[in-house]
Formats: structure tokens, C-alpha cells, sequence
């Protein structure tokens, strides 16, 4: 089989494509024959050596695929059964803690950048069904991500404000899943092109952030006093992100894109009685739940392009170039 192994230094130039013998199952395991895996921010950073990770290391935290053999004592899953893996392998239910949140697949564990995984089978769980693999793959991070910000930490209603920022994975999926549940969503971009995009699946306003530089203030006279909801991912400056939100409104800090350190006068959290969360991911449990309200409810994942495995490293130049529209896919 072929796989991706991280070098030392790693770089996108010294990402190693490799044969290896095909792993067999062992007590516990399934054998998954892996078909598509998705780009993360998290990911980039770990290609690039930003986020130090083992040499020999497997890239990737996404995965999707079919269960082709399964060792003995296994019982979640048979042959056939398509599943997709989960981002933390030691948090299958319950609040995060140290020992939840201490290994993250494509980092400290082997990800889904292999044609073959032998894993345990509570590192997966069943794909929802009438999606693609591609689509499958797009869900166990960025889709995770925002349904755990509005649904689990957040508990969205319907007749609720949301507002996203920007048109990566985690911001469609916070798109699509507000307004599963009702809610108005308010949406920051760059572009008039992707404003258009962003209208179309479902954003009901649009603020293009180069010509309204005071988006916060804008977006809380769009919502009649601020949003309930805020899915940060950039980071940085915190400024209009919190000017947005209501009093008691929640931020969920999810990302930090800008890779710039967080920031923001202490008036706007305390004035406002912001409730700040930072959260990565979620946990097996919430996987599922999130599955079945996906195969509910007909969601699909918006994709932006696919690349085949063997150019993996043009497919994170296509993330760092910051030009896509939903997510970057990687098929096998």
C-alpha cells in the first residue's frame, strides 16, 4: 500500500510517499480500506512542522472509507460497512478532559494519509449513509467543530443569530447547521463571488470585511443588538467578533487562523457578560449524533476540490493560497 510520512525537518517539500505492507487487525480492529481524507487547518501545520509531530508520522486527521476485514471480538462493525474515523481516539463520550484531549489523530497517533488503517473500532464511526466518501471525509474536524459550538456547547434554537466568519470548512458547516436548527446566520468574507456562495446555501446576510472594516458594529445592527452566537476562527483581534455579540452571547473560539495571539479589551467580554469557549472538535458520542441529524436532515458538504493522494502537497498549496470555497479533498 502507499502512504504519506512526515520527514524531519517536515515540510510540504519533504513529505515522504512511501510503500508499506498492508497492516493486518488485531483483537479489537478493523482493517479500513481508506478512500478519501479531507485538508485541516491543523493539518497544514503539521506538514509544514509548525506543529512538531514524530518523524514516520501518518499526516492527516480525516478519513473515509470501508471496512474490508475485522479481527476478533469486534462487534460495532462487519465487512462492507462504511465509516469514517474520529479526530480524538481516547474521548468516546462525556466532558473534554486532559486525558479526552491528549492525542490527536495525524499528530500524536497516525491519521488517514495511507491507502490501509488497522485501528481499534472505537476510532470510527458508521458514515452517513447517501454521502459520498469524499463527503464522508469532510465531517470528523470541521464539521465536528461546529456542530459542537452551536449544538452541544452553544444549544442553539431556532430564531437564534449566528455569525461566521469567512467561507473555510468549519464556517459552511456553521452555515449549514444554524440553519438545520432555524437560526438567522450572518456571514464576514472578502469577495462579492464568495458572498453570492455564501447567500446560497443558506446565509441570510453577507458583510464583505474590506469594505465594512467595523463588521461588529454592523452585524449587531443587522441582529437588533448583537448575535447570540459567534464561530471564531480566525483569531487575533477580538474586537469585532465580540462587538457582534449580544449581551450573554457565546464565542466559541475554534480556530486561529490569523495565527496571531488573542486579543481584546477586557470591556467588551465584561460588558456584555460574554461567555468566551474554546473547544476543539468533540468527542465519538458527538460524532454520531451529529451523523444522524447529517442523514436526517440530507445535509451535504460543500466541496471545493479534489486532488488525488499522490498530490497531497498540491492540495495544501491550494489550502495556503486561501482561494477555496468549502472543503479541500483528497481521494485514495
Amino acid at each position: 500500500m502507499k502512504r504519506y510520512e512526515l520527514a524531519a525537518p517536515a515540510t510540504l517539500e519533504t513529505l515522504a510517499f512511501v510503500e508499506r505492507d498492508p497492516p493486518r487487525p488485531a483483537s479489537g480492529e478493523v482493517l479500513v480500506r481508506v478512500r478519501a481524507t479531507s485538508l485541516n487547518f491543523h493539518d497544514y501545520l503539521v506538514v509544514t512542522g509548525i506543529l512538531p509531530a514524530a518523524p514516520g508520522r501518518v499526516p492527516m486527521s480525516d478519513g473515509a472509507g470501508e471496512v474490508v476485514e475485522v479481527g476478533a471480538d469486534v462487534t460495532a462493525f462487519r465487512v462492507g460497512d462504511r465509516v469514517i474515523g474520529t479526530f480524538f481516539p481516547d474521548w468516546p463520550d462525556g466532558r473534554p478532559s486532559a486525558a479526552h484531549a491528549s492525542r490527536m489523530r495525524g499528530d500524536q497517533v497516525d491519521g488517514f494519509a495511507s491507502e490501509y488503517v488497522a485501528l481499534p473500532e472505537r476510532d470510527f464511526t458508521a458514515a452517513p449513509a447517501g454521502l459520498s466518501d469524499a463527503e464522508a471525509a469532510t465531517l470528523p474536524c470541521a464539521a465536528l467543530t461546529a456542530w459542537r459550538a452551536l449544538v452541544v456547547e452553544g444549544g442553539i434554537r431556532p430564531g437564534d443569530r449566528v455569525l461566521v466568519q469567512g467561507s473555510g470548512g468549519v464556517s459552511i458547516f456553521a452555515v449549514q447547521f444554524a440553519k438545520l436548527a432555524g437560526a438567522t446566520v450572518i456571514a464576514t468574507t472578502s469577495s462579492e463571488a464568495k458572498a453570492e456562495r455564501l447567500k446560497a446555501i443558506g446565509a441570510d446576510h453577507v458583510l464583505n470585511y474590506n469594505e465594512t472594516p467595523k463588521w461588529g458594529a454592523a452585524a449587531r445592527r443587522i441582529s437588533d443588538g448583537g448575535v447570540d452566537h459567534v464561530v471564531e476562527v480566525v483569531g487575533g483581534d477580538l474586537a469585532q467578533s465580540l462587538t457582534a455579540l449580544r449581551v450573554g452571547g457565546r464565542l466559541s473560539l475554534v480556530g486561529a487562523l490569523s495565527r496571531q495571539p488573542i486579543q481584546f479589551a477586557a470591556m467588551y467580554a465584561i460588558g456584555a457578560n460574554a461567555r468566551i469557549t474554546g473547544l476543539t472538535v468533540g468527542s465519538r458520542q458527538h460524532q454520531r449524533d451529529m451523523v444522524r441529524a447529517i442523514e436526517v436532515a440530507g445535509l451535504k458538504p460543500v466541496i471545493d476540490s479534489r486532488f488525488p493522494l499522490a498530490d497531497l502537497a498540491g492540495a495544501f498549496r491550494h489550502q495556503a493560497a486561501q482561494a477555496h470555497f468549502g472543503k479541500i479533498c483528497v481521494t485514495l
